[in-house]
């Protein structure tokens, strides 16, 4: 099976929610000039990651805004849509959360990045999540993490444990630490033998730049896509029967231990 990927790589302005809403939508139909089964946009697009006191009020209540917006894009365009994650404020918190749609504008994928980057504080800000979550688009089985989750082998571990073949990373990563971005999603593909599909933000907050570079990663670790650290949509076919391939030649799944594994 394949299919066709959009990755949106989004210059987010920090702090401007009513502008950053208006041109996510600009770049959706940038995307759908392409006709991909699967949109994808990076982390707290909404609002710019930046952890502070002003947060509560930028974040989308009950990621309502949000959801009323990529429902109503994915079922009038037929579209596949992870929206990234944004900000989402819930019972007092607030949440750095993604969620995927469906063609007929369902939400069928709910995730809440579990780490919070501590460096920036976003664990002083946001509050964490507390499990992975694993949905289907068009059959195909996905799961997300956001950003430095990828740092943690164990929760991408899990997310692919129940067959997941296409993984989402949104990310806000700096260019500071560019080759950390590519190494750990390409070992994160080639280690849960799947594709890796990593957006990332290309905004600045302050003196840190996001520094583009998203990728599409197969289950061999080769490279299908990367983007440079300007804004714009990638495009990416992927073919899915490359899962299948790689886990009946060298099929770690069925060759774990983990009644060894004491972590």
């Amino acid at each position: 099976m394949k299919k066709t990927l959009a990755l949106i790589q989004m210059n987010v302005v920090a702090g401007d929610v009513e502008h950053n809403y208006k041109h996510v939508v600009e770049l959706l139909d940038e995307a759908m000039q392409s006709n991909p089964d699967i949109i994808v946009l990076p982390e707290t697009w909404n609002t710019g990651f930046h952890p502070s006191e002003d947060l509560p009020n930028l974040a989308d209540p009950d990621g309502e805004r949000t959801k009323a917006l990529f429902s109503t894009y994915a079922k009038d365009h037929n579209v596949n849509i992870v929206a990234g994650s944004v900000s989402v404020l819930k019972h007092d918190q607030v949440f750095n959360t993604s969620y995927a749609f469906n063609r007929e504008g369902r939400v069928v994928g709910e995730y809440s990045k579990m780490h919070g980057f501590t460096p920036a504080k976003e664990d002083k800000y946001f509050a964490g999540g507390t499990h992975v979550g694993h949905f289907e688009l068009d059959g195909i089985p996905c799961s997300t993490v956001i950003c430095y989750d990828i740092r943690f082998p164990e929760v991408v571990r899990m997310a692919a444990l129940p067959g997941t073949e296409l993984l989402f990373v949104p990310a806000q990563w700096p260019t500071m630490r560019l080759r950390h971005w590519q190494v750990l999603n390409e070992v994160r593909a080639i280690e849960n033998q799947l594709f890796l599909c990593a957006v990332n933000g290309c905004g600045a907050v302050g003196r840190v730049q996001s520094t583009g570079h998203s990728a599409l990663f197969d289950p061999w670790g080769t490279n299908l896509l990367e983007m440079d650290t300007t804004e714009g949509v990638g495009i990416v076919e992927i073919d899915l029967s490359t899962v299948e391939d790689i886990r009946n030649k060298i099929n770690i799944f069925r060759d774990r231990k983990p009644e060894l594994y004491t972590l």
